[in-house]
């Protein structure tokens, strides 16, 4: 049934993941971006836990899960964002729809395989700033400014994964990641018949690498204990870039009207991708309940951004903790639909690594989410919602509370049968 839809899915994705704008936040300046994959939709819903694996859901954050599978997997989710995004004297909404990440996951006896796209970091902020002249009385601003950005980086991906034992299983993950980011500022000064833009054009390209282990074992007769771990070595991306600087009025409908544009020789960079370890431990009973928790070490320290005259802005190491879960009432159950649903529930901390006016801007959510299966298939839908807090309101700074309800899609199929004839 799946195979139906995939081609035109990954095609039609593809078109999408470029032209979208994930994000709202005005922290997607730096680096490349705000990272927007957090998981699949059932991970995110425990809090962003990721050692725990099935057969029938795709985990492509540790490619040694994919040894779980028992059918082949197609696994599409997307988010609605609403933000609210607060400084020390005002606030504004904003709302976003994004598609997150779509993979095809395939079991191949001792081995499994995955495969996708997902779109991996954001761009996307509007802020005007307006200064008031010290006159009396005021006419008129006396300066206005204007930034926005759009672009991030995609993510294809490619991974398997082997049973080493039947308690163990190893794997490795390679990841082409690329996009276009741009950033445009503007100045007017009250009295001035132009004003002036910048515009920067950032080109990103490069590969990266992630392996992992599973593992599994039976604590006795109902309860079995989980492990996992996972490690991204640090590499990097190139970064071409462009400067085009202007003088610029507006005519009477509104146009932009570019005076005298120039072309700015900036140079080039590399941007670090920092590396990157996550462990984590679990228990639990199987097809009735898990609990968890993970914790990931990143070395984000001396990250860089991708022009070098970006001022008050480090990175500093980066640590994230995890906690979450899984309860199913009965399996089996076949009059009582909602004893058959998958409840989850979890909570995360994050330091993000990223340092501005020295201030860390770290990250607060609670998940929770509920996986509803579709009768008379291996498929299910997967709904999670996520309230979270970013950012501080000190140090000029911007605080976001978001609200993110996340939508997935697990469908399943036998592929590679032999057929037989009687």
């Amino acid at each position: 049934m799946i195979k139906k839809f995939i081609v035109p899915a990954f095609l039609l994705f593809s078109v999408i993941s470029f032209a979208q704008q994930a994000t709202s936040s005005p922290y997607s300046f730096y680096g490349i971006g705000d990272v927007k994959f957090k998981g699949t939709a059932e991970n995110r819903a425990m809090g962003g836990l990721t050692i725990f694996s099935d057969s029938i859901h795709l985990n492509f954050q540790n490619p040694a899960s994919y040894t779980s599978l028992k059918l082949t997997t197609f696994s599409l989710g997307g988010t609605y964002l609403t933000t609210k995004l607060t400084t020390s004297s005002q606030s504004e909404n904003a709302r976003r729809t994004a598609l997150d990440y779509l993979a095809v996951g395939l079991p191949l006896g001792k081995f499994g395989v995955g495969f996708g796209l997902m779109p991996y970091s954001s761009v996307g902020y509007n802020i005007e700033s307006t200064t008031l002249a010290t006159t009396t009385p005021v006419v008129a601003p006396s300066e206005i400014k204007k930034y926005n950005g759009s672009g991030g980086l995609n993510k294809f991906f490619a991974g398997f994964g082997y049973v080493i034992t039947p308690k163990l299983s190893a794997g490795v993950d390679v990841s082409f990641n690329f996009g276009k980011i741009e950033t445009y500022s503007l100045r007017f000064v009250d009295g001035l018949q132009y004003g002036s833009r910048e515009k920067n054009l950032s080109d990103i390209a490069g590969l990266t690498f992630t392996a992992g282990l599973t593992y599994k074992t039976k604590i006795n007769n109902k309860l079995s204990g989980f492990g996992s771990l996972t490690y991204s070595p640090e590499t990097k991306l190139r970064s071409v870039n462009t400067r085009n600087i202007a003088t610029i009025q507006y005519s009477s409908s509104g146009a932009e009207i570019l005076v005298d544009p120039l072309d700015i020789d900036v140079a080039n960079t590399t941007i670090k991708m920092p590396s990157k370890m996550a462990l984590g431990f679990g228990i639990g009973q199987n097809k009735k309940w898990m609990l968890g928790t993970e914790v990931t070490f990143q070395q984000s320290s001396g990250m860089g951004n991708r022009f070098n005259d970006i001022t008050n802005v480090k990175f500093e190491n980066a640590i994230k903790y995890n906690i979450g879960g899984y309860y199913i009432p009965n399996f089996t159950s076949f009059s009582k639909y909602y004893q058959k649903i998958v409840y989850r529930a979890g909570l995360r901390y994050e330091n993000t690594g990223l340092v501005i006016n020295d201030k860390s801007i770290n990250d607060l959510g609670v998940t929770a989410g509920l996986g509803l299966p579709i009768i008379g298939i291996f498929s299910n839908i997967n709904i999670g919602v996520e309230y979270g807090k970013r950012g501080t309101t000190s140090a000029n700074l911007v605080q976001e509370n978001y609200t993110n309800i996340t939508i997935g899609l697990s469908l399943n199929d036998k592929w590679f049968q032999k057929k037989r004839f009687y």
